[in-house]
């Protein structure tokens, strides 16, 4: 059976001592979050995970969920007694303001629980993911009524809540949806439509579910231009808070996909439901971008942790399963074989999911802070960098951790051999799992593509050149330290490789945008590998300074060790990625289309 133990000591690592958290004291929200209201909450995350969670992963991927005849739909045994742990425990309104039933604790301290609950069981965490998702684009865009009325009941748990963007015929391009919305005398508006892939579209956990709905007011200009946005609950409510009538709004349907099982993906039919405006009207991506990028960032985090769980049972069972001899003798010449764990080459595959996984997950703390800080300061100009970081590092991680994490699920099921295949030990399971990441929330080639055609350009570049100024900086401040020089001499190859990169975009896909979209998933690996660079050299600044300071631990040495790793072993793949995008577009678009 798989295991899980919540990365722990290395979350604290990063919050503590990494990007030292208790500098942001003058943010609302970070005083209240003292160094042990942070072990606490992250132990009892933990523990969570680990005893309630994850147990029930592969039970509910082997259930999965069931629609019945009345288009109602169960979960998998045990999930709802789950939820309602989660809902009593406050998780869901962990960094939600108080006025609205949450504890108004930072971001950064939500993702860190996020990683958690996705790597014991994806499919349970998306419920409450997207509920905060939702949550998130009501308190940014909803009218005071419209917060009132259901903010606190789903940071509560009460009430869970999803977003309905996709239909049959447009997939990515919402400009073409045909959701209509027709206005009422009393201000609401009757949706009809069908919206597809749909998580958590319909499910037994919760007596409420409140669909955030992308809809076309009759009249509107065509094209994303005419897009609206729409709460539609399930249930209407009452004046009085208390449920009425069911809205017009069901379930046609649960698709069938290759993982993620326990979590509901339905086809959702809309005849004539009861919705009200959000937000100002034609302007409804506004509203939902801000659930999308909260989504975005989520599945980020997906990679990450689909990537962290296949890690921890491949590295468990490379040490236990015996076969062959090391290449330098018997290691254990008691038994008939050798653990597989003295091989280079599967040492390799174990060490490029470490050296992901914890790169990744400093990237995850690092720009969660910087979303608390776009949020809570009162400083504009700090708002705005932080706001241009999130811009520009929105689609890096949500492309390159998700791709990546894939494909660290698949190199860890190949420890296993022919028994990651079959579902016993779960590894197929995580590989599955992990395989929707890259597509939701905008399949990663679109990711690249607005990461070269509109997060680079934007503001004049402002931000990709605070990001350079930032990573040079560092690598000028720390490059004269003997230490840092196996950690900062690639760092500083690896960022002429991204500027060398964003000046050949600069100077060739203005005349020949093909350029730019031939060039794009490569450059949006090569930012990744980048940023994960400089997330290493500043984990091992810190680390050589904690051991100077009060010595060696296995904790410490391993990081230098696994940091050494990145840098020799994968950081080296700029260059290539570098040489990809220089060669253009011209062998790609050559072909005709006949020719495929």
């Amino acid at each position: 059976m798989p295991i899980y133990k919540a990365p722990v000591e290395d979350v604290s690592f990063l919050l503590n001592d990494v990007f030292q958290i208790d500098r942001y004291d003058n943010l609302p929200g970070f005083s209240d979050a003292s160094a042990d209201v942070r072990d606490a909450i992250i132990g009892e995350a933990a523990k969570l995970a680990e005893e309630v969670l994850q147990p029930l992963n592969r039970t509910g991927d082997l259930e999965g969920c069931k629609r019945h005849d009345d288009a109602s739909v169960t979960t998998p045994k045990g999930f709802k007694e789950a939820f309602k742990q989660v809902a009593e425990g406050g998780w869901l309104g962990l960094s939600v303001p108080s006025e609205y039933g949450g504890q108004g604790l930072p971001v950064t301290l939500s993702q860190a629980v996020n990683e958690f609950q996705c790597s014991a069981n994806m499919a349970f965490a998306m419920y409450g993911g997207l509920t905060m998702g939702a949550t998130a684009a009501l308190l940014v865009h909803g009218n005071e009524e419209q917060k009132k009325t259901y903010v606190p009941k789903m940071v509560a748990g009460e009430w869970t809540g999803t977003m309905n963007l996709t239909e049959p015929h447009c997939g990515t391009d919402l400009g073409l949806l045909r959701t209509k919305a027709v206005r009422q005398a009393d201000g609401s508006f009757k949706i009809t439509g069908t919206k597809i892939f749909i998580s958590a579209g319909e499910h037994d956990l919760t007596d409420n579910i409140i669909h955030l709905v992308l809809a076309r007011i009759e009249g509107a200009p065509a094209g994303i231009k005419g897009v609206s946005l729409f709460v539609v609950p399930k249930f209407l409510v009452n004046a009085d808070g208390s449920l009425g009538a069911r809205n017009g709004v069901s379930c046609g349907s649960i698709e069938h996909k290759m993982g993620i099982h326990g979590n509901s993906t339905c086809v959702m039919n809309y005849d004539n439901a009861t919705g009200w405006l959000i937000g100002e009207e034609n302007k409804g991506m506004q509203g939902m971008f801000v659930m999308m990028n909260e989504a975005r960032l989520g599945v980020a985090v997906q990679g990450l942790a689909q990537s962290e769980v296949a890690y921890q049972n491949a590295a468990a069972y490379a040490r236990e399963r015996i076969q062959g001899r090391a290449l330098t003798g018997a290691k254990a010449a008691d038994k008939p074989a050798d653990p597989i764990i003295v091989h280079p080459d599967v040492r390799r595959t174990l060490l490029t999911i470490r050296a992901f996984n914890e790169a990744a997950r400093a990237m995850v703390i690092w720009t969660s802070l910087k979303s608390d800080v776009a949020h809570r300061s009162q400083d504009p100009k700090d708002r705005q960098a932080a706001d241009d970081h999130m811009g520009l590092m929105t689609p890096v991680m949500k492309g390159y951790m998700t791709d990546m994490g894939f494909a660290n699920a698949v190199q860890a099921q190949q420890m296993y051999g022919g028994h990651g295949y079959i579902a016993e030990h779960g590894m197929e399971q995580f590989v599955r799992d992990a395989r929707i990441a890259m597509i939701y929330e905008g399949a990663n080639g679109i990711q690249a593509l607005d990461l070269v055609g509109r997060k680079l350009p934007r503001d004049g570049g402002r931000a990709v050149m605070a990001f350079f100024a930032e990573v040079g900086a560092f690598a000028k401040e720390h490059g004269g330290n003997e230490a840092m020089k196996p950690f900062v001499t690639p760092l500083s190859m690896a960022l002429g490789h991204l500027q060398q990169a964003t000046t050949w975009l600069m100077q060739n896909a203005m005349t020949k945008p093909d350029n730019a979209g031939a060039a794009a998933t490569d450059y949006l690996h090569l930012f990744g590998l980048v940023t994960f660079a400089y997330m290493w050299a500043k984990m091992t600044k810190v680390a050589q300074d904690k051991i100077a300071a009060s010595g060696s631990t296995s904790y410490l040495s391993t990081k230098l060790t696994t940091g050494r790793f990145f840098m020799e072993r994968v950081l080296p793949e700029t260059a290539a990625h570098l040489a990809r995008i220089q060669s253009g577009c011209a062998t790609v678009m050559e072909l005709p289309a006949e020719a495929f």
